[in-house]
């Protein structure tokens, strides 16, 4: 086979980025670059064209799924220009949706690697993206009389154990009461 343009070398990369940012998410960091390479339709030995390291993918995927959070942060509070109580009502419900539940690879980076970045070393991109996204995710969250860490902890921890316990009427239960004690702690109406 011939050489790829550079055009079409960095939609490669792009495309392995956004492939590894969602099966991270939905599957954990120990997915193989194998299965990695062949979901994003593109051979093993061609990682190693784009890629230092499986680590390195990690760092930037991690911080592309941190990027779509933001982006969705900007787009909720664009869409709600003046009234963030309305935005963060909005994400909060989003959040605590079976739907959201159920689809891990397009979800929140912050359950969804929490794990695998805490096994990391503390040196690595990866835990210094996802430290500023769990600290940026808490800002927005927060207010004037509100605690963006404590609402962040709860939206993370019902979504964490609404997972953990699908298929059983408790998943649902979970979600319900965290969902509840937000709004009612916000008194958003």
């Amino acid at each position: 086979m011939g050489r790829v343009s550079q055009a079409q070398a960095e939609e490669n990369r792009r495309r392995v980025v956004d492939t590894a940012s969602r099966l991270f998410r939905e599957q954990g960091t120990q997915v193989s670059v194998a299965d990695l390479m062949k979901a994003a339709g593109l051979t093993h030995g061609a990682f190693y064209k784009q890629f230092a390291s499986k680590e390195a993918l990690v760092d930037e995927a991690t911080a592309h799924a941190f990027d779509e959070l933001a982006r969705g942060h900007t787009a909720g509070l664009a869409r709600y220009e003046g009234q963030r109580d309305a935005a963060q009502r909005a994400l909060i419900d989003a959040y605590l949706s079976v739907e959201h539940r159920d689809d891990p690879a397009d979800g929140c980076p912050v359950a969804a690697l929490a794990t695998d970045i805490a096994r990391e070393g503390g040196g690595r991109e990866a835990r210094r993206v996802y430290t500023e996204g769990v600290a940026d995710f808490a800002d927005f969250l927060g207010g004037d009389d509100q605690d963006g860490i404590a609402r962040l902890c709860t939206l993370f921890g019902a979504l964490v154990l609404s997972r953990a316990t699908k298929g059983s009427p408790l998943s649902e239960e979970i979600l319900a009461a965290a969902h509840a004690a937000l709004i009612r702690g916000a008194a958003v109406e």
